[in-house]
């Protein structure tokens, strides 16, 4: 079920209430499967963890953040987490590519450069998996499954994360608009 993205006039996108819908069913179906909830950081974690160890297995066996998932032969690569982003990637690409969005650009606003845009999103998306290690869990994980467990802490993370949203936006909202 595609709709017409009244930013472009051009994208179909998925009727967001259905893919609320679906997102809610796969988190569902995730408690009930896996008895936890659904999450990305951990997955970057499992990814960092196997670089370090490959680029310096010594460290990594004496680190105490970084041994533990790897002691007793245990491979960081080999969770659920990881299948499950890989899973997310597919999933976007196949997404993009049946609705004809698969494009070689950089969507940005007419008021900074792609380079720049492509720099942002690169700080952007470090600092918020640095506050996710801080915050013991991504937007999905403490926030959407810590709400489905009606989590007193996914709450304040999603008004957290959102409130912070909003306060910031005013002040960033020329390099997207």
């Amino acid at each position: 079920m595609a709709h017409h993205n009244y930013v472009t006039g051009t994208k179909k996108y998925m009727n967001p209430y259905v893919a609320g819908i679906m997102l809610g069913t796969v988190l569902l179906l995730s408690f009930y499967l896996t008895g936890r909830g659904l999450g990305a950081s951990g997955a970057m974690k499992s990814a960092v963890v196997s670089t370090v160890n490959v680029v310096a297995p010594e460290y990594t066996q004496g680190s105490d953040f970084y041994g533990k998932y790897i002691t007793g032969g245990k491979n960081p690569m080999n969770s659920w987490l990881v299948f499950q982003v890989l899973g997310v990637l597919v999933g976007g690409f196949l997404s993009g590519a049946l609705a004809g969005r698969l494009t070689w650009k950089t969507e940005h606003s007419p008021n900074i450069t792609a380079r720049k845009r492509i720099v942002l999103a690169i700080i952007g998306g470090a600092l918020f998996g640095f506050g996710s290690q801080f915050g013991r869990g991504c937007t999905s994980g403490a926030a959407l499954s810590g709400m489905a467990t009606l989590s007193l802490a996914g709450f304040v993370t999603m008004m957290s994360i959102f409130g912070t949203a909003f306060l910031f936006a005013y002040f960033f909202r020329k390099n997207w608009i």
